[in-house]
């Protein structure tokens, strides 16, 4: 295994830079990211090359990372499969998207329907079919993958989205992939896995994303914060609302999964990905705001233990310093994230919530709560 040179940290850096936007190819118009939203036109495409034509599965695939990256590995001219339940429809046209590009996609994407749980399943299916390299997105135990190893003894790769969560809490930051991981982690299935992998002795990458964000994203990261915008609402933020942390776009790492296969500097190798720059959670709550054309919020800060939210959750972030070091995945791999936040913001707003789409809806019943103390407090 080739041996980790950590490069020097760079200092991190709060600071709102103007934005360009990007369709779900990839496509980028630069503009001054203003309150007043203009009009959002897509042009160009991005293209990124890959090693020769592959035959290859992806676990998962229709609910957020796959989607950006089935799209980039088809036009690559890769023989994709994705493996899922069916519960969601393979194909739908995104925002953004041509008719043409929509059509091409949809000719040329397969679909195994089953449950990756049903191992008998999974040996039998993918051992008739032979995959080359398999992108396993969605997998959170490692028995859930040892069958889809057993299934294809001729596997080229097996690429891992795994979780920087998976780093044992610490005062030293930012995390690197040396750094000490923690067994009892929520995540420690991704870990178990990574485990797995080395210990089966299959050429294999794993990639920790931070927290990721993006168009059609799943889990209530930009989405929380443009539910009260857009409501106007106060924007409740744990403690001092300094708490640093780290976003990383979706489709930059769609293009980080392209860039490890058949790479033979990403063998056996694990790269955090996220975006280059930092930010506290008060700085998010206003770079949502100027990236969805807001004013500049209201925030309230309150003590967290002085509530009882049951099982609801009142903040969507870990309460805590939380970033990674890029630097290996940029000297080695030769990747870096085309999207700076306040641009990748405005990307996921403007191909998403503010075309009035969102996974989840609003619920303030934690903020009425926090709210309402303040304002006896006041």
């Amino acid at each position: 295994m080739a041996k980790l040179v950590v490069l020097q940290q760079k200092q991190p850096s709060f600071s709102i830079l103007p934005a360009s936007f990007s369709d779900f190819n990839g496509a980028r118009l630069q503009t001054q990211i203003q309150l007043k939203r203009k009009v959002w036109k897509p042009k160009g495409a991005l293209h990124v090359s890959a090693s020769a034509t592959k035959k290859i599965l992806i676990m998962g695939g229709t609910r957020f990372i796959g989607i950006f990256l089935s799209r980039l590995l088809v036009k690559e001219g890769h023989q994709v499969t994705l493996f899922t339940r069916g519960k969601a429809p393979i194909t739908q046209q995104l925002p953004g998207e041509s008719d043409k590009d929509f059509a091409d996609f949809s000719s040329k994407i397969l679909h195994l329907k089953g449950d990756r749980k049903d191992f008998e399943f999974v040996k039998s299916s993918l051992s008739a079919e032979g995959f080359e390299v398999v992108y396993d997105i969605n997998g959170r135990e490692a028995d859930e993958v040892e069958p889809i190893l057993d299934a294809l003894p001729k596997l080229e790769q097996y690429i891992y989205c795994s979780s920087a969560g998976v780093y044992l809490k610490s005062d030293l930051l930012p995390h690197f992939e040396i750094d000490a991981v923690d067994p009892k982690s929520r995540h420690k299935g991704k870990l178990e896995t990574e485990s797995l992998l080395v210990s089966k002795g299959v050429n294999w990458t794993s990639l920790r994303p931070v927290y990721i964000y993006g168009p059609l994203n799943y889990n209530p990261v930009e989405e929380w914060f443009f539910h009260r915008l857009k409501a106007g609402r106060p924007i409740p933020i744990p403690n001092s609302g300094l708490q640093i942390t780290q976003l990383g776009h979706v489709k930059d790492l769609a293009r980080a999964f392209v860039l490890v296969l058949g790479n033979e500097k990403a063998s056996k190798q694990v790269f955090n990905i996220s975006g280059d720059k930092y930010i506290t959670f008060d700085g998010l709550a206003k770079a949502c705001a100027k990236a969805g054309g807001f004013p500049e919020p209201e925030i309230i800060h309150y003590n967290p233990k002085e509530f009882d939210f049951g099982k609801k959750k009142a903040f969507p972030f870990r309460d805590q310093h939380f970033f990674a070091s890029i630097d290996k995945a940029k000297s080695v791999l030769g990747w870096k994230p085309e999207f700076d936040l306040v641009e990748g913001l405005a990307d996921s707003y403007n191909l998403d919530f503010g075309r009035g789409t969102f996974r989840k809806e609003a619920d303030f019943s934690t903020d009425d709560m926090i709210l309402g103390k303040s304002l006896v407090l006041a």
